[in-house]
């Protein structure tokens, strides 16, 4: 590789290492102020789950956690917006893609794979979308779960679904959504605690 292209490298990983320092605008709305909510987090789950519904749809994983990497990487430019901020606010999310990964190596699969996701055509670009509002669905109701109103009023949504649910493609994911609503979100070390230590 050459030096002018590991400066841009280098360059690029500390601008989206930057996403761990952007806050999730719906903080904002829950009232809620969690300085773990960042964008990083939320595409590191978002990645994992993508990995196991295309894993289990028989999709391409490779390309879905890719496009769940890159879902929201303008943000680290951009900022995050809620769903108030999208009433009034343009965010020319497509320049700054561009821009960020025009020159890197292998720019054009990422270019690719971020305008596949943004067009939500394939099977794939649908269950990386899936994969982001599912995580959504988990933030929501681990705040329910301490109590933040807000948060137990987007997670119920409609008698029928939420709104995340109402936006997703896949059966799979609307299952899981489902899942994710009823189980407490301890439920996974329930069984592990114990006062004793191990010897």
């Amino acid at each position: 590789m050459k030096q002018n292209q590991i400066k841009k490298l280098v360059s690029f990983f500390y601008e989206i290492g930057n996403l761990r320092k952007v806050i999730r605008a719906h903080q904002q709305m829950f009232l809620f102020h969690d300085l773990t909510d960042n964008i990083a987090s939320h595409s590191f789950r978002v990645s994992f789950i993508g990995y196991f519904l295309a894993k289990e749809l028989k999709a391409n994983a490779d390309k879905v956690i890719k496009m769940c990497l890159l879902h929201d990487i303008e943000e680290a430019r951009s900022g995050d917006q809620n769903w108030v901020h999208k009433r009034y606010i343009k965010v020319f999310e497509d320049e700054i893609r561009d821009e960020q990964l025009k020159y890197l190596p292998n720019s054009k699969e990422l270019l690719t794979l971020s305008k596949e996701y943004q067009e939500r055509k394939t099977k794939e670009a649908k269950i990386a979308r899936d994969a982001d509002l599912l995580d959504q669905v988990f933030l929501q109701k681990e705040y329910a779960w301490q109590g933040i109103r807000e948060a137990k009023d987007w997670l119920k949504g409609t008698k029928k679904a939420s709104q995340q649910e109402r936006q997703m493609f896949t059966k799979l994911a609307k299952e899981i959504a489902r899942e994710a609503k009823k189980q407490d979100p301890s439920f996974w070390w329930g069984n592990l605690w114990t006062p004793t230590r191990r010897e």
